[in-house]
């Protein structure tokens, strides 16, 4: 049976989010791991998620994790198509180890944000998004402080989650996530495990992360 390594860094706060979704609200066999105990080759996907590792990276959020012997291994992985998903402070940690291209810079204007939004689903064909319809709009929360996403050539990003009707942060061209070349590495600043169940939606929105789940669930299943 496939299994799932949600790693926990000092400071995560998003990881038994990530646990319950896997392994409740879609039935995926998931695992808990300490950032020092991973190993790479000993799961099928890795999901790193939001917080404030090392109490918010004092340097620039997600540098000192990226650092890690951890990282390392999952790197590793990653190059091996594995499928890796980083979530606001996993996205900043996969760029600042140089799993996905650009920067993730502090919001325009500087405020830490926390709402949910509006966001399109620009690329479906991601063991992350393939439940997905192309171009779908669906609603997610997002908590962040340095959540602005920057890339000198918008060409270069592929480009898998944009900001529908609103930019909260400034980011260039709306872009909320993005994938590598390959597909296998995503990196988003919303929160899908916040939004995996109707009743976590407030009104008017709706739990648009649970895609991403049964995404993730098909792809371990059944390939992408």
């Amino acid at each position: 049976m496939p299994r799932v390594a949600v790693i926990r860094f000092p400071g995560t706060n998003g990881d038994l989010d990530v646990v319950h979704a896997l392994k409740n609200v879609v039935r995926v066999n998931t695992e808990l791991v300490w950032y020092d105990d991973y190993r790479h080759g000993t799961y099928d996907a890795v999901v790193v998620p939001g917080g404030f590792s090392y109490g918010g990276d004092w340097l620039r959020a997600g540098a000192i994790a990226a650092r890690s012997r951890a990282m390392k291994e999952i790197i590793m992985d990653a190059e091996g198509g594995m499928p890796v998903l980083g979530i606001c402070n996993g996205f900043q940690i996969l760029v600042e180890a140089g799993l996905l291209p650009g920067a993730l810079l502090p919001n325009d204007p500087p405020r830490f944000i926390t709402k949910w939004v509006w966001v399109r689903v620009n690329d479906s064909k991601t063991p992350f998004t393939k439940v997905y319809e192309p171009n779908e709009v669906v609603s997610m929360p997002i908590a962040h402080g340095e959540g602005r996403y920057f890339i000198d050539n918008v060409d270069e990003a592929r480009v898998a989650f944009t900001y529908f009707g609103e930019n909260p942060n400034g980011s260039v061209a709306s872009i909320a996530g993005v994938a590598n070349y390959g597909g296998n590495v995503l990196g988003l600043m919303p929160h899908p495990e916040r939004s995996a169940e109707s009743v976590l939606a407030p009104r008017r929105f709706m739990p648009g992360g649970l895609k991403l789940w049964l995404s993730l669930r098909e792809s371990l299943s059944g390939g992408w």
